[in-house]
């Protein structure tokens, strides 16, 4: 496996200045009529200009030599090179990828629709151009086949207290992406800065319907914390009232007190209080 190592380079404007000199030596070798050294100096003049190039910042030159890779030049400005021998341009600029919309099933097997985006630099030059045939082709297919891989991992929502969700837990959802990602793309010398889902949202074909259940299953929930609260304050009413000796109650008092303590409090209208003036007998 390929792996990034610094191409020799040289100074561009020193290089310039010696080939200036060498061009001068060529001309005055031409004119002294000394042909055979003005033409072994002109070779040389012809292989030093072939070496130049310029860097741009955040930019990686990766150097093939006849077919060989042996280097890179990642310093930004003017360089002499090996001469002879080809490059590359990499950017090392921080890069985004949108994904499409994509149409999975979660664990479920609902459809829903899911999308991310994908924040990422090469850092290692060599292995991106010369590993993978077009590292920024690989990195939005690797990315379309993480996501989807992530999204068949969870259900869309749940209620419960416990367990993961795709809508629940976005954060979660978001670094096991990154990490599935880094792990796909570390061939490509790719680094995965960060991963966010964009879009998330079931299928148009069930989204009535799982709407209807998300309300359902929201109304059972709010349900057990309404029914849990009332049943602590009619256990916490009739132990402050036998507590402060307001009045004693037995079990048949005590039932129907807490009878309708539940109705008023988990009647989802307001209750209608009924007040017992005392008994005739």
């Amino acid at each position: 496996m390929m792996t990034e190592i610094k191409a020799w380079k040289m100074n561009g404007f020193v290089a310039l200045l010696l080939a200036v000199l060498l061009l001068a030596a060529t001309i005055y070798l031409f004119v002294k009529m000394q042909i055979v050294g003005g033409i072994v100096l002109t070779i040389v003049l012809t292989l030093v200009i072939t070496g130049f190039t310029i860097v741009q910042p955040n930019e990686s030159k990766v150097v093939i030599f006849f077919g060989k890779y042996i280097g890179s030049i990642r310093e930004a400005g003017f360089w002499l090179k090996v001469p002879l021998s080809t490059h590359r341009n990499v950017t090392l600029r921080v890069c985004n990828f949108n994904s499409k919309t994509l149409k999975v099933n979660d664990v479920d097997g609902n459809p829903v629709e899911i999308a991310a985006v994908v924040v990422y630099r090469v850092i290692d030059s060599a292995k991106a151009l010369l590993e993978v045939d077009n590292y920024e082709e690989f990195v939005e297919i690797q990315s379309e086949t993480a996501l989807r891989h992530v999204a068949t991992k969870y259900p869309y929502d749940v209620f419960e207290e416990n367990g993961y969700s795709l809508r629940g837990n976005a954060d979660e959802v978001a670094q096991e992406l990154a990490r599935e990602l880094q792990e796909r793309l570390a061939v490509a010398g790719v680094k995965v800065i960060e991963a966010r889902l964009t879009h998330l949202a079931y299928a148009t074909e069930i989204a009535s319907a799982m709407l209807q259940r998300q309300q359902a299953n929201a109304i059972i929930a709010a349900r057990q914390k309404i029914v849990e609260g009332a049943v602590g304050m009619a256990q916490m009413a009739i132990a402050q009232l036998e507590q402060e000796g307001i009045v004693e109650l037995d079990e048949e008092r005590k039932v129907a007190m807490i009878n309708n303590l539940m109705v008023a409090i988990v009647s989802d209208r307001g209750a209608q209080p009924i007040l017992n003036t005392g008994s005739l007998y």
